[in-house]
């Protein structure tokens, strides 16, 4: 298998897969709303984010459960805030910055 990149107009998608087609199958049954328009197979079995380059300083909160809550939401923040709060039983201040503070992470 390989890491493959695959850019939608909203969002980069990293899976592993055994090619192209593969890739584009991963996206479809993961992010069905997401279209694909562009895909590249990477040259490593890793993936590197700088949080510099995010905007990302000192210690990181990152949250599965909001992670989950940005995957069910397919992206939607709103959605996503709406279903951690289900999920956690916090106030909307708090799923809120959750929320936010793990969009930059990936879901």
């Amino acid at each position: 298998m390989a890491l493959f990149e695959i850019e939608t107009p909203g969002h980069i998608v990293i899976a592993w897969a055994d090619d192209e087609e593969g890739a584009r199958k991963a996206l479809l049954e993961n992010y069905p709303s997401e279209d694909a328009i562009r895909i590249t197979k990477r040259p490593r079995d890793v993936w590197v984010i700088s949080k510099a380059a995010l905007g990302i300083t000192g210690h990181t909160d990152v949250s599965d459960v909001a992670r989950e809550c940005l995957a069910k939401a397919a992206g939607d923040k709103l959605h996503a805030i709406r279903l951690y709060m289900k999920e956690t039983g916090v106030d909307l201040e708090k799923a809120r910055k959750t929320i936010e503070s793990n969009i930059v992470y990936g879901w």
